[in-house]
């Protein structure tokens, strides 16, 4: 099959049903390879003309794009779908949605880099806080004028204004911008869902891996939402008793909330409680009470045993880590950054006074945590965009904070798979202040590069 390349986008057109190894008789890597040497940087398959769709017909491709984003690193995904098609792609895929989604060709010009003739002004809208934010930097950063749609209603609303955007997005997904393990909410608070009946399973299909990371990273109040959970086993009772005892050496919290026990023992109860566990009735009573969501995530130091050294490995990639950070805030601030100074020891925070932080964890290859210590100016002069207007509130601030951290996680798991690294990413945690961040990394060895933007220092600290 032979693309159509326009903008440097080579787009292929298959036709009427794709179903079990349909793709791998349509498309070739021969044929996207050819594509790529004529310098296309994106490769899609348009569905415009398919009928009929299935994921046995769609993993044929999916298979080349992993191929093509492993050896060329150029942008991969569908394109030309109506919503009903994004809903079906997003669903087969929502654990592995490692390619990119574009409602139509139109859209995808305005993420190519190549293609930077005319300003946009763009209203954008995705259920996914994330993907709003990835999407608003990367037209930023191509010269576009983004304008983010934060509730379905908002955009609904902003969308019926007539001829006010040159072109609305929506339906849309960029590729490799983080995981979909849990959610964060305000006050850092990490929740896991659970439902039907709980047993031994349970050991296999909670990601244990993610949650250690957490952990490590900072986090300290983890809710498991249970209002689905119809009862559980002895064996589900021993996870949990075991999973809160590990989480007391971190002086972590764990909670349930919704958990009904007319299907399970009384007795579970008293000794998930005795075990560390708390029990609320309903979301909000813990998601509400502010001065209670800061007690339980609250800042703690991880027990010595769980602080290891920074190895070679990491180092040698440390330029990937900066390129990440740095790319990311100098567009985000529109200012250039200068390194001061470079060395291995503890973190050393000079001046804490008007600074917050963030965490993000990696593991999978490799594994560590970034950290990066901001000013108060210029974390708020990085929100602005993804905000919509300046703010002075630092709750606010922190919240947009972890998605612009986010981004960076996304930007440093491409750069790493580009390398053949493969990593996952943890949620970012925030510190409100200096002192609640060193808490969580004292005694730990790491890379700490000093940067400038404007005058204004920055802090880079990578470790385990």
């Amino acid at each position: 099959m032979k693309a159509v390349i326009k903008n440097n986008i080579g787009v292929f057109h298959p036709q009427g049903f794709l179903d079990g190894a349909a793709g791998t008789s349509i498309l070739s890597m021969e044929d996207i390879q050819s594509t790529l040497n004529a310098n296309a940087e994106m490769i899609l398959v348009s569905l415009k003309k398919v009928i009929f769709f299935n994921r046995n017909g769609l993993d044929a491709f999916v298979k080349m794009f992993k191929k093509v984003r492993l050896e060329n690193q150029a942008t991969v995904g569908f394109c030309d779908y109506d919503t009903k098609k994004f809903d079906a792609i997003s669903r087969f895929y929502k654990d592995d949605l490692m390619f990119s989604l574009f409602k139509t060709q139109e859209v995808a010009m305005l993420f190519s880099s190549s293609f930077k003739k005319d300003s946009k002004s763009v209203l954008l809208f995705s259920d996914d806080k994330s993907q709003r934010a990835a999407m608003a930097i990367e037209l930023h950063d191509n010269g576009h004028n983004p304008i983010i749609a934060q509730t379905e209603e908002e955009f609904e609303e902003k969308s019926r204004t007539d001829k006010a955007y040159d072109i609305i997005i929506t339906d849309t997904y960029l590729g490799q911008m983080g995981q979909k393990v849990a959610t964060r909410v305000t006050g850092n608070a990490i929740i896991y869902t659970l439902s039907s009946f709980l047993d031994a399973e349970i050991g296999s299909t909670f990601n244990i891996v993610y949650h250690n990371n957490s952990l490590n990273v900072g986090f300290r109040l983890f809710i498991f939402d249970t209002y689905k959970v119809i009862s559980m086993n002895i064996h589900a009772l021993n996870f949990f008793s075991k999973l809160s005892s590990s989480a007391a050496e971190y002086n972590a919290t764990i909670c349930f909330v919704g958990m009904t026990f007319d299907k399970t023992p009384k007795n579970f109860k008293d000794t998930l409680e005795d075990s560390g566990i708390m029990f609320f009735n309903q979301m909000d009573d813990i998601l509400q009470d502010k001065k209670l969501l800061e007690e339980l995530g609250a800042s703690s130091a991880a027990n010595i045993k769980n602080k290891r050294a920074i190895n070679k490995t990491i180092v040698t990639k440390l330029p990937s880590f900066i390129d990440a950070t740095v790319a990311t805030i100098e567009m985000m601030t529109n200012s250039k950054a200068v390194k001061e100074a470079a060395q291995v020891d503890q973190i050393q925070v000079g001046n804490k006074e008007g600074k917050i932080a963030s965490s993000i964890g990696f593991y999978g290859d490799m594994d560590g945590m970034i950290i990066l210590v901001f000013p108060h100016e210029i974390a708020k002069k990085a929100c602005e965009l993804l905000i919509g207007e300046a703010t002075d509130d630092t709750e606010m601030i922190l919240d947009t904070l972890a998605e612009l951290v986010n981004i960076v996680g996304g930007k440093l798991k491409t750069l790493l798979m580009d390398n053949n690294i493969s990593v996952d990413i943890t949620l970012p945690r925030t510190y409100p202040n200096v002192g609640s961040l060193l808490e969580i990394v004292q005694g730990k060895k790491g890379v700490q590069v000093d940067l400038s933007f404007d005058n204004d220092k920055f802090l880079f600290f990578l470790t385990r």
